[in-house]
């Protein structure tokens, strides 16, 4: 079993699309499919379930993602011991933040010329553990601003968009209202997601002086959209670039007015020098 395939599967398993992988692998399709079906004949098992239409995780699926994730967690410790002290920078990613991390990388690299990064695609409670235990430099968390133990510096802002089906009667709009969007259902993330995300709701209805709204919860934005997609009343909140990088056509994202921001962070130990914390703050925030 090659760690490669381990890698390609992970990215197939997190962009729910081979094409989306093959892009953030900077690879053809063919050889991420090759790779996740060697895989499959090797372990005896379906890890996908593939159509025309989605690409979903099976159970066997579900549970060789997690091992797989702390294979290569473990992999890039062993290759990180092997080089020099503080050459590598292992950074936990939050979805959709390409954009933001390319920038980042960049301006790191031209910094310290050498200097190599690892990024690893962690949900959000185990970013932070990972910080935690050094398997993680830093990790970047939409909504978290306080975690005790851990250095947490607020950097960037993204502005969070209604989500509603292409049906909604409010989808044409150039802007809506939080309390015009909060007579229908509210699709969010159940706590074991990303609870910042789901978090990033209630307090835009809380400081919006809206009442709470009926509430499906779902496991991933893959699911919130296919929900809010199907229900021309539904809706949901989630950030632009989130919302772009599900790639759906059933629904659209419409800005909210007043506007409503959700804070980006990044999370380091606390032995993090002062020095590095605050240039992995300015090459991940805003302004870089």
């Amino acid at each position: 079993m090659e760690l490669r395939a381990l890698r390609y599967f992970v990215a197939v398993a997190e962009e729910l699309h081979f094409g989306r992988a093959a892009e953030r692998l900077h690879i053809v399709q063919p050889a991420v499919s090759q790779q996740v079906a060697r895989l499959e004949r090797e372990l005896g098992v379906a890890l996908l379930d593939r159509s025309s239409r989605h690409v979903r995780l099976t159970g066997p699926g579900e549970r060789v993602l997690a091992a797989a994730r702390e294979a290569l967690l473990a992999a890039d410790r062993v290759q990180a011991a092997a080089g020099d002290p503080g050459t590598t920078l292992r950074i936990g990613t939050a979805p959709a933040l390409t954009d933001r991390l390319e920038r980042a990388v960049e301006v790191l690299r031209r910094d310290r010329p050498g200097m190599e990064t690892v990024l690893l695609d962690l949900p959000a409670a185990d970013r932070l553990e990972a910080v935690r235990d050094g398997r993680l430099d830093v990790a970047l968390m939409r909504g978290t601003q306080s975690v005790a133990g851990l250095t947490v510096v607020p950097v960037w802002h993204e502005p969070l968009h209604a989500v509603l089906a292409v049906e909604h009667a409010l989808a044409d709009r150039d802007a809506v209202s939080l309390a015009e969007v909060a007579a229908g259902p509210l699709f969010d993330l159940d706590g074991g997601s990303d609870p910042a995300l789901r978090d990033a709701a209630v307090r835009a209805l809380g400081d919006a002086g809206v009442c709470q709204p009926r509430r499906r919860s779902v496991g991933s934005v893959q699911d919130l959209v296919v929900g809010v997609g199907a229900d021309p009343r539904a809706w949901s909140l989630l950030p632009a670039a989130v919302l772009v990088g599900a790639g759906s056509r059933r629904v659209r994202g419409v800005p909210l007015d007043p506007p409503v921001d959700l804070v980006g962070s990044i999370v380091a130990p606390p032995t993090t020098p002062a020095g590095c914390v605050r240039a992995l703050a300015a090459a991940f925030g805003d302004a870089a």
